[in-house]
């Protein structure tokens, strides 16, 4: 990754298996942000239209390789990067992502993609401002997950790498490799731990907390845009 020294915006990042809570805590920023005015924008993995297409017929068909899963999502990071994370940073704006190159860091590599090689293929991201790592003990994480979704995907389950049979095991065995590389990558790149088993007002403190010294001559709203809110919150008031 490239240091972001030469960029005014500032970008929030938060990562963790999945049922760590870190989509909630996200938006619960993002809400905060807005409504002391700052100028926020919002940026999730696996989201550019570059190559849905792709990576859907990929999943569908099972056809997609550690290495060219990792190249697919390499390249919607890459988009997304240029279209939604750097030009707010260079007009002085927040950025928050859910999910950064850590996930890529996290989950190729806990598929057997080789750790350097992954970190070479997204050595063009800037360095977040802060990058949270929600840690959950596996337990709870899975709990929260299984308990509410009767149907694990292919690729979501990590059926692709014949760790079980059954898709329930086998996605426990791939969320613990994926646990195992975040914990390494706390100290490689100074992640901030929240413990993801408080509840999550306790957690969205901690999370202000550290985010708000990091926001002095953040880009603010617009005038107009701040005179809209006002007037969207005086009619869902009245």
């Amino acid at each position: 990754m490239r240091p972001n020294t030469d960029l005014p915006g500032k970008l929030f990042i938060v990562e963790g298996i999945d049922g760590s809570g870190k989509s909630t805590q996200i938006s619960l920023l993002f809400k905060w942000l807005m409504s002391e005015k700052y100028s926020v924008f919002f940026s999730e993995w696996n989201s550019s239209p570059l190559v849905k297409q792709t990576t859907r017929r990929g999943k569908r068909k099972h056809l997609l390789t550690p290495t060219t899963f990792s190249l697919i999502h390499a390249t919607d990071f890459a988009d997304r990067n240029d279209q939604n994370i750097l030009p707010p940073l260079k007009a002085g704006a927040v950025v928050l992502a859910d999910r950064y190159a850590y996930t890529a860091f996290g989950r190729d590599v806990a598929r057997g993609c080789h750790p350097e090689w992954v970190r070479e293929l997204y050595s063009f991201a800037v360095e977040p401002t802060v990058g949270f790592y929600f840690r959950v003990p596996l337990e709870v994480a899975l709990e929260r997950i299984l308990s509410g979704r009767p149907e694990l995907k292919w690729y979501e389950a990590g059926m692709d790498l014949d760790l079980s049979d059954d898709p329930y095991k086998s996605f426990e065995l791939f969320q613990a490799r994926i646990l195992k590389e975040y914990d390494k990558m706390v100290e490689e790149f100074g992640l901030h731990v929240i413990d993801a088993t408080l509840s999550i007002a306790e957690q969205q403190e901690q999370v202000r907390e550290i985010v708000r010294p990091h926001l002095e001559n953040v880009l603010m709203q617009p005038e107009g845009a701040r005179r809209r809110a006002r007037s969207l919150d005086s009619k869902e008031g009245a």
